[in-house]
C-alpha cells in the first residue's frame, strides 16, 4: 500500500537498469535517469546555449534539471558539472542533488496508474531486459539524444526510451513524458469544463477529475498509437 502513495526506495535497493528520479524545485518537476551500477547514473540534462527547452522564462525556474550552485565544491567523482548538457554520466549523489530517490514503475495496471495522480512516476508500458536498457543508455551517452525540449524530448523521455525503445513519431504531440502529459491533462480538464462546475459542487469536481484521468491515461506511452520501437543506432542516425 505504501508504494501506491510513493515510489521512494533506498539506495541499497537499486539495480542496474533501474529508471530513477528525484524531485526538483518544491516538487514542481522531477529529474530522471538510468542507474547503470557502481553508483553511476546516466541522464539527459539541460545546458546553456544548445538545448531549446520551452523557449520561455519558465525554463529558468521550472525545467532546470541540473541546478547550478557556484559555492558548491566540485564532486571528486564527477568534477564540475554545473554547465554540463546533453547525455551525461554522474554519481548518484550528484544526480540526486540533495533530493530523495524514487523508482519509476513499469507495467503497472490502469487502476494503479490512475491511483498515482501525479504524472511522471509510472507507465503501463513494460520495460525491456536490463541488457537492452543499459546498451541504449551507454550508446546515447556517447552519441547524444538530440536537443532538449521540455514537452517533447526531456530527461523523462530519455529514461523511458532507454527502458522501452519506444519513440513518438508524430511531430504534433508531446513526447513520452508523463510529467508533460499530466500538465496537459490538467489543462484539458480546465479547458473542457466550465470554471464554475470545477469550483462548485461534487458533480463538477468529478467531471474535472474524469477528464484529467482520461487525458493522462491516453497520453501514456503504454497505450498511445503514435509510437514505434526504434533501435538506438537508428534513432541516433535519424536525429543527426
Amino acid at each position: 500500500m505504501v508504494r501506491v502513495l510513493s515510489n521512494k526506495i533506498q539506495k541499497d535497493e537499486l539495480k542496474p537498469g533501474d529508471h530513477i528520479y528525484s524531485w526538483r524545485n518544491l516538487y514542481i518537476y522531477a529529474h530522471h535517469g538510468i542507474y547503470v551500477g557502481n553508483g553511476i547514473v546516466i541522464h539527459f540534462t539541460r545546458g546553456p546555449g544548445q538545448e531549446t527547452g520551452t523557449g520561455t522564462v519558465l525554463d529558468r525556474f521550472i525545467f532546470s534539471s541540473f541546478p547550478s550552485d557556484p559555492s558548491k565544491t566540485p564532486c571528486p567523482i564527477c568534477g564540475d558539472q554545473s554547465k554540463s548538457d546533453g547525455v551525461i554520466s554522474s554519481c548518484l549523489e550528484c544526480f540526486l542533488y540533495g533530493g530523495e530517490l524514487y523508482l519509476f514503475q513499469y507495467g503497472i495496471s490502469p487502476a494503479m496508474f490512475l491511483a498515482k495522480a501525479r504524472g511522471g512516476t509510472c507507465t503501463l508500458a513494460r520495460s525491456d531486459p536490463t541488457e537492452d536498457v543499459l546498451h541504449r543508455a551507454e550508446y546515447l551517452l556517447q552519441n547524444g539524444f538530440g536537443a532538449y525540449n521540455a514537452f517533447k524530448n526531456n530527461c523523462e523521455d530519455f529514461a523511458i526510451y532507454c527502458k522501452t525503445g519506444l519513440i513518438v513519431f508524430t511531430r504534433v504531440s508531446v513526447g513520452r513524458s508523463g510529467q508533460a502529459g499530466s500538465y496537459l491533462a490538467a489543462f484539458d480538464a480546465i479547458a473542457s469544463s466550465p470554471l464554475h462546475f470545477l469550483t462548485t459542487g461534487f458533480v463538477g469536481l468529478t467531471a474535472g477529475c474524469g477528464i484529467y484521468c482520461i487525458s493522462r491515461i491516453m497520453s501514456d506511452i503504454g497505450v498511445r498509437r503514435d509510437v514505434r520501437k526504434i533501435p538506438v543506432e537508428r534513432l541516433v542516425t535519424h536525429s543527426r
